[in-house]
């Protein structure tokens, strides 16, 4: 992740939303959250299904990211993320060998340093980046039905009701050693990047989502797209985040008025 902007150039500022839901099956939500529009930081956890303290799981990863400092540069930023990602997955094997249990968490993260952008990952919680008019997955599920759908195993349509469709094959917090994937590419003005768990694209397509983000401020988009979860049966907890990029023309400007730090890790909503 490299990045170089001269600061005639003008910057590319963030407006930011976020809110998380318990759903209406769930009575926990292990789902966790940060925003962090100061030093371009955006992630969302999940508290892996089935297994004991999701709900801890989560939210000591999103803790360890609160620590992140200003980053330098673009790599340091990433450098940063992995090592506080690295910290909290030691946490949470101490923690399941002492007790003797299972836990674990996706996450999905984006940084965001000048133009550059970074999507890491591990888990099935995604990230979209909207652009054009058009949405598009910049991570992948690590899943078993994705891998299947990768080799032409399955169909879309028998991924739909695939019996092991949500079993996870990276998590946080589970092996000693986690995997995250990376994929980078360059902001550009008017990017729109959706950051979610698995909660809400159970119950909404891509081009739905799509659809609730169009011609909606960051605000506005967050709820409606919970809103609709929730108006589909939310069987499970549902954490959004949008992030809107766009310029600022006055030189050397480093920060929009609006951005907020946000941290969530129990709450049903929070914004920024």
């Amino acid at each position: 992740m490299t990045a170089r902007r001269s600061f005639e150039e003008p910057a590319l500022i963030s407006e930011t939303a976020a809110a998380s839901h318990v759903g209406c099956m769930r009575e926990e939500n292990q789902d966790a959250f940060i925003a962090r529009a100061d030093i371009g930081l955006w992630a969302v956890a999940d508290g892996v299904g089935g297994l004991a303290d999701g709900q801890l799981a989560s939210a000591t990863l999103v803790e360890a990211l609160a620590t992140i400092g200003r980053p330098a540069t673009a790599a340091d930023l990433l450098a940063q993320f992995e090592e506080r990602t690295w910290q909290a997955n030691r946490t949470l094997r101490r923690y399941a060998a002492e007790k003797e249990v299972s836990l674990g968490t996706t996450v999905v993260a984006l940084l965001v340093f000048g133009e550059a952008y970074a999507c890491v990952w591990a888990g099935d919680s995604r990230l979209y980046l909207v652009r054009n008019g058009a949405i598009s997955r910049v991570s992948e599920d690590h899943t078993e039905v994705a891998a299947l759908l990768k080799r032409g195993v399955v169909t879309p349509e028998e991924a739909q009701n695939w019996p092991r469709r949500n079993i996870i094959t990276r998590a946080i917090g589970v092996v000693d050693e986690p995997e995250l994937d990376i994929a980078q590419g360059k902001a550009e003005d008017g990017d729109v990047f959706v950051l979610c768990s698995d909660g809400l694209n159970t119950h909404l397509a891509d081009t739905e989502i799509l659809a609730l983000l169009a011609g909606r401020a960051p605000r506005a988009a967050c709820d409606a797209l919970i809103d609709a979860t929730l108006a589909r049966g939310a069987s499970d907890n549902v954490s959004v985040i949008v992030v809107g990029l766009h310029r600022d023309d006055r030189a050397g400007a480093m920060r929009h008025p609006r951005e907020r730090t946000v941290l969530m890790s129990r709450r049903n909503a929070a914004d920024g």
